[in-house]
Formats: C-alpha cells, structure tokens, sequence
C-alpha cells in the first residue's frame, strides 16, 4: 500500500492538466463536458459503488483515483483514448512511487472503461463502468463557443446534446436489500423520446449491466417512474 491518496492525485497539477486539456480537446469536437464536474462524479460513484459492496477502504480509493483518472488520454486522441489514459496514468503513477499491484488495478480499469473495448475485469473495472456510464445530465451539454443555449435548432443537430439536454434529474442507487443498483432519470420527452435514449445508450447500459453482474448484483434503469430494465 501506498501513500498517494485520491486527495493527492485530485491536487495534482500535472493529471489537472491533462483533464483541462483532454476536455478542451473533447470540446472542440463536439463532444459533452469530461471535465472537473465528470470525473469527479464517477470517482465519487464509483467509491459509493465497492464501498457500499463491502470491499475495503484501499479497493474504494483505488475506484476513486481510477475513474478521477479515466479520461485523461483524450488529450491524445478519443479514439482508443481508454488504452493511451491507461498507459499515461501508469507512467504518472509509477513516478508517484505507487507499488504495481496498485497501478495494475487502476490502469487495467481505465483500460477496460470504454464501451468499444470494456470489459468489467476487476471489481475496480466494473464500478468505474457503471460511474461511468451513468453520469447523464443536462449540465454536461455544451457548445464550442461557450454555454449551450437550447433552442429547436440546437436540440435537432445532435442526438447526444438533445438526449442529455433532455435529462433533467439523474441518480445512482442501491436497493435496500443491496441486490440492485439502479439507475433513476427523470426526461423532458418533449425534447427527446424514451427511444432516443436507447438508440444512443443502450450499448452503455447493456455494458452497466456486465458490469454490475460481476459484482453479484443486478442492474436497474427507471425512466420518469417506469421500469425500463
């Protein structure tokens, strides 16, 4: 065990740094926010996720600085930016003098979190998946000239912006019993449809509940009150 902490990695400047310029690059394509208020979502989730599993406090951390980490490799490239994230995170953690059984777990999770090529291969892997895959909300809807001003225009020229924008509450649960984690959204469906949804997420949410399997529970989605898996 090791003593860099996930409050030692959030204040590094250096990983700061390539999620400023990851998200920057992400921006100027055309894609949603993976900036400060994504990754700090997930590593929040994700800890929530194992800790409320049962798995000690160092796996939770480890959940914690993996999916802080996740998307850094966007400042490479979106594509394959799952693999190139692993491979910078491995070298940052390396040079912080983390042991290899810990950097092991963390870059093989960023390595396995993207749809194309995830696979929930630890229980680290499965619960950054799931924080992951989960964080759908209006907020993370953006334009390259600053903030996103919905209008009938806007919404019609990407499917992505129209059903985030859509999504007015999100939340991530557990059933009492624990058997279940379930995902809750509450959608506009004057802006986009229920189908809409699907047809964008449902690779994702098919990927959320892999995961969740490996980790001995089931996956849930509840739309505006109906269950939907």
């Amino acid at each position: 065990m090791s003593n860099v902490t996930y409050e030692y990695i959030r204040k590094n400047k250096d990983i700061q740094t390539y999620i400023n310029y990851a998200d920057a690059a992400l921006n100027t394509i055309g894609y949603t926010e993976h900036s400060n208020a994504h990754v700090e979502r997930a590593a929040a989730t994700a800890y929530m996720i194992l800790d409320t599993l049962g798995y000690d406090e160092r796996t939770c951390e480890l959940a914690e600085i993996a999916a802080y980490m996740h998307d850094i490799g966007n400042v490479i490239n979106r594509v394959d930016h799952a693999q190139s994230g692993a491979v910078m995170a491995f070298r940052l953690l390396d040079n912080m003098g983390m042991p290899a059984d810990e950097i092991s777990q963390i870059v093989s999770a960023i390595g396995n979190h993207d749809e194309g090529t995830a696979m929930p291969v630890t229980p680290i892997a499965a619960a950054l998946i799931i924080a992951d895959k989960s964080d759908v909300r209006r907020s993370r809807v953006r334009s390259k000239d600053g903030p996103f001003v919905p209008s009938d225009e806007n919404l019609a020229k990407d499917i992505h912006d129209r059903v985030n924008y859509a999504v007015e509450r999100s939340s991530l649960s557990f059933s009492e019993d624990k058997k279940e984690i379930i995902l809750s959204l509450v959608i506009d469906l004057k802006i986009s449809p229920v189908m809409e949804y699907f047809e964008i997420f449902l690779s994702r949410m098919d990927l959320c509940r892999s995961a969740a399997q490996f980790l001995g529970v089931k996956f849930g989605l509840v739309i505006n009150d109906a269950r939907i898996l």
